[in-house]
């Protein structure tokens, strides 16, 4: 496949989501960045703005969610679209990236962890580089396999999400830099 098929899908938020697109348009990759109104977004190239009719598409019940990922969300509306964006993202990649933390009970730290378990539900591809951990994570519908040497994860789908955590420590930038320039070699 050429480049110019492949889609990054993100948020553009500062941290994980603003390096995935700034490695995008290092490699000629197009960037599609989901926003709403009152969002802060460091990635502004390909912005998409969802109206209030979009926003609700991607609609999710807090207590469901709260019941799946172990813990206790606010319902505010900034959080509530910040999960609705998040739907968008996962919904239209075919394989996921995700800078974070797995905590003991298997999930993603944060809302980030929301989008993890999205694709889970989905059945899509999801590597996670685990910056506790200093490394990549793969799930195999059952549990979390580590990915080490030569078996490191390559994007290997043309329409790729990549998002994360916004404290990104210099492992998880080093992380995105080092997947692009595995799976676009020059």
């Amino acid at each position: 496949m050429d480049r110019s098929d492949y889609i990054l899908f993100s948020g553009g938020a500062p941290g994980a989501e603003a390096e995935f697109g700034a490695q995008a348009e290092r490699f000629g990759i197009e960037e599609v960045t989901f926003g709403f109104e009152g969002h802060v977004a460091e990635r502004t190239r390909g912005l998409r703005m969802l109206n209030h009719e979009e926003l609700r598409a991607g609609d999710v019940s807090l207590a469901y969610v709260s019941q799946l990922m172990n813990r206790r969300y606010a319902d505010t509306p900034t959080f509530r679209k910040v999960l609705q964006s998040i739907w968008y993202q996962i919904n239209h990649g075919q394989e996921i990236f995700v800078i974070g933390t797995i905590l003991s009970d298997g999930h993603v730290k944060g809302g980030t962890g929301w989008g993890a378990e999205f694709a889970k539900l989905c059945n899509k591809p999801l590597h996670v580089f685990d910056q506790d951990r200093d490394g990549w994570f793969s799930w195999n519908e059952r549990e979390w396999v580590a990915r080490t040497g030569t078996d490191l994860p390559c994007i290997g789908h043309a329409h790729v999400t990549g998002t994360g955590t916004r404290v990104l420590r210099d492992n998880g930038q080093q992380a995105i830099a080092a997947l692009f320039e595995r799976s676009f070699p020059s």
